[in-house]
């Protein structure tokens, strides 16, 4: 076999994996618009997207693998503004700033995935801590937090934050007329927790 047949095959393969990728990612997310998060099984997805079993199995590991990579696909854009995006979602402005920008974009996600997010939460509850989007997440917020108040503790807000990015909840906060009801509100949240250290705790 010629290097030039050997590339073209490794080639052909990826395009393959790539596209049985979306395939699998587009039938889980059709079977949660269906159902929720109960509809979801790996023969389902499976089944949905033309592809056998095991293809699902070696890609994603379980339905909570499945959750975790469309929740990442969901936050893909979000996260490539953060890091490389202009100010103040991306680097170069103030923390508070940039806070306010992030809190509108994850708010956005959020909204708009709210079944996603329940799946997630039930499918990952014993790992939730240690999901690739939520330690993205984390550690943004912990970051900005640090910056904006180094007088608290930076890592809990984050996590008490994120805490509020419930599914159910999302929800039930979100009326019909008004989409953004929870981010407005999770960014008043952030904002309070943001407010000018009392003057005692400056001072030390």
């Amino acid at each position: 076999m010629t290097e030039q047949h050997t590339q073209g095959v490794e080639r052909a393969e990826r395009a393959d994996a790539a596209r049985n990728r979306r395939a699998v990612l587009r039938a889980t997310e059709r079977l949660l618009a269906e159902g929720g998060g109960d509809h979801v099984s790996l023969d389902r997805v499976a089944a949905l997207a033309g592809v056998g079993k095991g293809t699902v199995f070696r890609r994603f590991g379980s339905r909570a693998g499945l959750l975790q990579a469309l929740l990442e696909e969901r936050s893909a854009e979000l996260r490539e503004a953060v890091r490389n995006g202009p100010p103040p979602l991306g680097p170069g402005a103030p923390a508070r700033e940039r806070l306010h920008a992030f809190l509108d974009g994850l708010g956005a996600i959020a909204e708009g995935n709210a079944v996603l997010l329940s799946a997630h939460e039930q499918a990952c509850a014993e790992d939730r801590y240690g999901d690739p989007s939520y330690l993205s997440w984390h550690r943004h917020l912990s970051t900005l937090f640090a910056e904006a108040r180094p007088d608290l503790d930076a890592a809990f807000l984050a996590h008490a934050l994120l805490a509020v990015f419930d599914g159910d909840l999302i929800r039930h906060l979100t009326p019909p007329g008004d989409p953004r009801h929870f981010t407005r509100s999770i960014q008043r949240m952030a904002a309070a927790l943001l407010a000018d250290a009392p003057t005692a705790t400056r001072g030390r």
